[in-house]
Protein backbone atom coordinates (compact mmCIF):
# COMPACT_ATOMS: atom_id res chain seq x y z
CA UNK A 1 0.00 0.00 0.00
CA UNK A 2 1.33 3.30 -1.19
CA UNK A 3 0.68 6.04 1.55
CA UNK A 4 0.67 10.08 -0.33
CA UNK A 5 3.55 12.21 0.77
CA UNK A 6 1.65 15.67 1.73
CA UNK A 7 -1.92 16.70 2.09
CA UNK A 8 -4.15 15.42 -1.47
CA UNK A 9 -7.43 16.36 -2.65
CA UNK A 10 -9.75 14.60 -5.42
CA UNK A 11 -10.18 17.05 -9.06
CA UNK A 12 -13.22 15.98 -10.83
CA UNK A 13 -15.39 17.62 -12.79
CA UNK A 14 -19.26 16.87 -13.99
CA UNK A 15 -22.05 15.23 -12.79
CA UNK A 16 -21.42 13.32 -9.13
CA UNK A 17 -23.60 10.77 -7.88
CA UNK A 18 -22.71 9.35 -4.23
CA UNK A 19 -24.75 6.15 -3.61
CA UNK A 20 -25.13 4.20 -0.48
CA UNK A 21 -25.74 0.93 -0.49
CA UNK A 22 -26.58 -1.40 2.86
CA UNK A 23 -27.24 -4.94 3.93
CA UNK A 24 -28.67 -5.19 7.54
CA UNK A 25 -27.78 -8.72 8.93
CA UNK A 26 -31.06 -8.94 11.32
CA UNK A 27 -30.07 -12.36 12.15
CA UNK A 28 -26.80 -13.40 11.85
CA UNK A 29 -26.92 -17.39 12.62
CA UNK A 30 -29.29 -17.36 9.57
CA UNK A 31 -26.15 -17.57 7.21
CA UNK A 32 -28.13 -19.52 4.53
CA UNK A 33 -30.51 -16.46 4.20
CA UNK A 34 -27.75 -13.23 4.12
CA UNK A 35 -25.09 -14.83 2.63
CA UNK A 36 -26.65 -15.70 -0.96
CA UNK A 37 -27.75 -11.51 -0.18
CA UNK A 38 -23.94 -10.47 0.73
CA UNK A 39 -22.45 -12.54 -2.01
CA UNK A 40 -24.50 -11.19 -4.96
CA UNK A 41 -22.66 -7.97 -4.68
CA UNK A 42 -18.98 -8.34 -5.95
CA UNK A 43 -20.19 -9.95 -8.89
CA UNK A 44 -22.02 -6.42 -9.68
CA UNK A 45 -19.23 -4.30 -8.96
CA UNK A 46 -17.31 -6.80 -10.98
CA UNK A 47 -19.35 -6.03 -13.58
CA UNK A 48 -19.98 -2.09 -13.78
CA UNK A 49 -16.27 -2.03 -13.13
CA UNK A 50 -15.89 -3.88 -16.59
CA UNK A 51 -17.90 -1.63 -17.98
CA UNK A 52 -15.96 2.05 -18.67
CA UNK A 53 -19.24 3.32 -20.42
CA UNK A 54 -21.21 1.95 -17.13
CA UNK A 55 -21.35 5.20 -15.48
CA UNK A 56 -19.06 4.00 -11.76
CA UNK A 57 -16.46 5.55 -10.89
CA UNK A 58 -15.24 3.46 -7.89
CA UNK A 59 -16.36 1.77 -4.61
CA UNK A 60 -15.53 1.32 -1.28
CA UNK A 61 -16.89 -1.74 0.80
CA UNK A 62 -17.26 -1.27 4.41
CA UNK A 63 -18.41 -3.12 7.52
CA UNK A 64 -20.45 -1.88 10.01
CA UNK A 65 -22.15 -3.16 13.37
CA UNK A 66 -25.40 -3.98 11.41
CA UNK A 67 -23.70 -5.29 8.26
CA UNK A 68 -21.97 -4.36 5.52
CA UNK A 69 -21.79 -0.68 3.36
CA UNK A 70 -20.88 -0.01 0.21
CA UNK A 71 -20.16 3.47 -1.22
CA UNK A 72 -19.97 4.06 -5.02
CA UNK A 73 -19.31 7.11 -6.84
CA UNK A 74 -21.34 7.58 -10.40
CA UNK A 75 -21.01 10.33 -13.22
CA UNK A 76 -24.74 9.78 -13.82
CA UNK A 77 -27.89 9.40 -11.93
CA UNK A 78 -29.22 8.10 -15.38
CA UNK A 79 -26.36 5.45 -15.32
CA UNK A 80 -27.24 4.68 -12.17
CA UNK A 81 -30.81 4.12 -12.74
CA UNK A 82 -29.65 2.37 -15.69
CA UNK A 83 -27.94 -0.39 -14.40
CA UNK A 84 -30.62 -1.45 -11.41
CA UNK A 85 -33.27 -1.95 -14.40
CA UNK A 86 -31.09 -3.45 -17.16
CA UNK A 87 -32.74 -7.03 -17.68
CA UNK A 88 -29.60 -8.21 -19.28
CA UNK A 89 -27.40 -7.05 -16.13
CA UNK A 90 -26.87 -9.14 -12.48
CA UNK A 91 -28.83 -6.80 -10.86
CA UNK A 92 -32.54 -7.63 -11.35
CA UNK A 93 -31.50 -11.70 -11.17
CA UNK A 94 -30.50 -10.99 -7.51
CA UNK A 95 -32.74 -8.66 -6.55
CA UNK A 96 -35.66 -10.53 -7.74
CA UNK A 97 -33.71 -13.55 -5.35
CA UNK A 98 -33.03 -11.22 -3.02
CA UNK A 99 -37.27 -10.07 -2.66
CA UNK A 100 -38.18 -13.63 -2.77
CA UNK A 101 -36.01 -15.01 0.06
CA UNK A 102 -37.60 -12.00 2.43
CA UNK A 103 -41.20 -13.16 1.54
CA UNK A 104 -40.14 -16.30 2.71
CA UNK A 105 -38.48 -15.41 5.81
CA UNK A 106 -39.16 -11.95 6.69
CA UNK A 107 -36.92 -9.66 8.56
CA UNK A 108 -33.59 -12.05 8.91
CA UNK A 109 -31.99 -9.33 5.92
CA UNK A 110 -32.81 -6.74 5.03
CA UNK A 111 -31.47 -4.13 2.21
CA UNK A 112 -31.19 -0.05 1.85
CA UNK A 113 -29.71 2.52 0.02
CA UNK A 114 -29.65 5.74 -0.44
CA UNK A 115 -28.90 7.82 -3.54
CA UNK A 116 -26.96 11.76 -3.57
CA UNK A 117 -26.83 14.39 -6.76
CA UNK A 118 -23.81 16.54 -5.25
CA UNK A 119 -23.22 19.91 -6.01
CA UNK A 120 -19.73 20.40 -5.08
CA UNK A 121 -17.53 17.81 -3.13
CA UNK A 122 -14.78 18.82 -0.97
CA UNK A 123 -11.94 16.14 0.18
CA UNK A 124 -8.70 16.12 2.19
CA UNK A 125 -6.51 13.18 2.60
CA UNK A 126 -3.35 13.60 5.21
CA UNK A 127 -0.65 10.71 5.09
CA UNK A 128 -3.41 8.46 3.54
CA UNK A 129 -3.60 5.85 0.63
CA UNK A 130 -5.42 7.44 -2.15
CA UNK A 131 -8.37 6.23 -1.07
CA UNK A 132 -12.37 6.91 -1.36
CA UNK A 133 -13.85 10.33 -4.17
CA UNK A 134 -10.17 10.74 -4.77
CA UNK A 135 -9.44 7.24 -5.81
CA UNK A 136 -12.46 6.92 -7.95
CA UNK A 137 -11.73 10.08 -9.35
CA UNK A 138 -8.22 11.41 -9.46
CA UNK A 139 -5.90 12.42 -6.53
CA UNK A 140 -3.89 15.47 -6.61
CA UNK A 141 -1.85 17.57 -3.97
CA UNK A 142 -3.81 20.31 -2.34
CA UNK A 143 -2.46 23.90 -3.44
CA UNK A 144 -2.09 26.96 -1.07
CA UNK A 145 -5.09 28.41 -2.14
CA UNK A 146 -7.18 25.36 -1.31
CA UNK A 147 -6.05 25.18 2.57
CA UNK A 148 -9.31 25.30 3.84
CA UNK A 149 -11.86 23.40 3.79
CA UNK A 150 -14.21 26.41 3.38
CA UNK A 151 -12.42 27.22 0.35
CA UNK A 152 -12.19 23.65 -1.56
CA UNK A 153 -16.22 23.55 -1.27
CA UNK A 154 -16.03 27.38 -2.12
CA UNK A 155 -18.93 27.74 -5.00
CA UNK A 156 -17.95 26.75 -8.62
CA UNK A 157 -14.86 24.87 -7.56
CA UNK A 158 -15.35 20.96 -6.85
CA UNK A 159 -11.31 20.86 -6.14
CA UNK A 160 -9.27 23.47 -6.31
CA UNK A 161 -5.70 21.37 -6.99
CA UNK A 162 -3.98 22.35 -10.04
CA UNK A 163 -0.61 20.53 -11.06
CA UNK A 164 0.87 17.06 -12.14
CA UNK A 165 -1.75 14.09 -10.90
CA UNK A 166 -0.89 11.87 -8.53
CA UNK A 167 -0.27 8.50 -9.30
CA UNK A 168 -4.07 6.47 -8.84
CA UNK A 169 -3.89 3.39 -7.18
Amino acid sequence: MTINRGRMTHRYDGELVVFLIGMTINRWWRVDQWWPVFAAMPGMLAELSRDPGSGLLGYRLTFGAGGPLVVQYWNSHEKLYDYASARDAQHRPAWTRFNQRARKRPGVVGIWHETYQVARAESIYAGAPTMGLAKATEVVPVQPRGDRAAARLAAGEVAVAVGEPATRT
